[in-house]
């Protein structure tokens, strides 16, 4: 569907749906907002006043020159409707971008769907859009293209070890060839994290995932998000959190006369001069309200703008669809080889100030 103007897109669910919303708020897109779609609960109509537009709770209530969809609903590999909906959608004729994760089978029918409806069908894996992963991935592509990788270590949760994939398969440029076996569990079973090694791009690729999930708040006491590593020949780059820092440091190595006789007079390498650490990026690590109010919604635009690019240019959904595909079965290899996620009633998390930490450890003299 084209038409001159802003695309005229709807937004499908009001729980993670309001990212989406709060980036059409943010203003700055070629598109407009044309309402949201959902089931009529107390929190979607608050959804609906807040931001000014119109609920539906059909598909079939859309106005007609409704050309677009974002599906922020659970896919029915994760217990929800939303790939459903999607297919729905596309059937009359919506360009659809659908929240990960997606089954691989779901992601089959979706593209062949998408193909016979002649519309752009995408999957976000969001992650890979905000501007701190951005930012590392920049750096890691600067870095490949002038020292050979060595290594992948990565740990996350397992929430978030489908778009964890994506950020590995854009740092590399791709996924194939990988093979992944666990490591055995701790025999008093009292581990967070559960190992995988293997290789990925046919580099030697060690994974930790904390495979645990609260019933009562599956999203909820993840340890961390996403921590990569790139070990290369001249240093290694790490992704401290979805969220940076992003820090180089550059391969440790002292010459065999230095290290003999532990001798650092006289003329040495160059590169003993360099800094053992570089923290990188563009940005200073942002706050919580910086990454709710900001990042994310910045993030969903990213991703909005990318989609709506594809839709310009009218392109076959098919062609990234591949790339797609590689992510959904590296991503269920993953989780078939972890087993279920261990289910645990865990305690809310007590969030620590750092400055607080840091003001602890001046009050007692510092470092000892």
């Amino acid at each position: 569907m084209s038409a001159p103007g802003p695309l005229r897109v709807v937004v499908c669910g009001s729980t993670f749906g309001q990212l989406y919303l709060q980036a059409f708020q943010a203003g700055g897109l070629p598109m407009e907002l044309v309402g949201i779609l959902a089931q009529g609960s107390a929190r979607s109509q608050a959804c609906a006043r807040r931001f000014g537009v119109p609920l539906f709770t059909d598909p079939g209530q859309l106005p007609k020159e409704t050309q677009a969809a974002c599906v922020v609903v659970r896919s029915g590999a994760m217990g929800g409707s939303g790939t459903e909906l999607a297919q729905t959608l596309m059937n009359r004729g919506l360009h659809v971008m659908q929240e990960h994760p997606v089954h691989y089978d779901e992601l089959v029918s979706c593209l062949a769907q998408a193909h016979r409806c002649g519309v752009v069908y995408r999957v976000n894996t969001f992650y890979s859009s905000i501007e701190p992963v951005r930012d590392f991935l920049k750096v890691a592509a600067q870095l490949l293209a002038c020292r050979q990788p060595v290594y992948v270590d990565a740990a996350c949760a397992i929430q978030v070890a489908y778009p964890l994939f994506d950020i590995l398969g854009q740092m590399l440029g791709q996924l194939r060839p990988w093979g992944l076996r666990a490591l055995p569990a701790a025999l008093d079973g009292a581990s967070v994290f559960r190992s995988l090694e293997g290789s990925l791009a046919g580099l030697p690729f060690t994974l930790r995932i904390q495979n645990q999930v609260d019933p009562g708040d599956p999203d909820s006491n993840m340890h961390l998000l996403h921590r990569i590593t790139l070990g290369t020949d001249g240093g290694t780059l790490t992704l401290v959190d979805s969220h940076g820092p992003v820090v180089f440091q550059p391969s440790m190595y002292l010459p065999v006369p230095q290290r003999e006789a532990f001798d650092l007079s006289g003329v040495l390498p160059d590169h003993l001069d360099f800094a053992s650490s570089y923290m990188l990026g563009s940005n200073p690590v942002p706050t919580f309200r910086e990454l709710f109010g900001r990042i994310w919604p910045a993030g969903v635009q990213t991703a909005l703008c990318d989609w709506h690019g594809a839709i310009s240019r009218a392109e076959d959904p098919r062609k990234l669809g591949q790339y797609h595909l590689a992510l959904c079965r590296i991503w269920q290899d993953a989780t078939a080889a972890l087993g279920y996620p261990d289910l645990m009633r865990q305690a809310l998390p007590r969030p620590l100030d750092g400055a607080e930490l840091a003001a602890r450890k001046m009050a007692a003299g510092g470092l000892a």
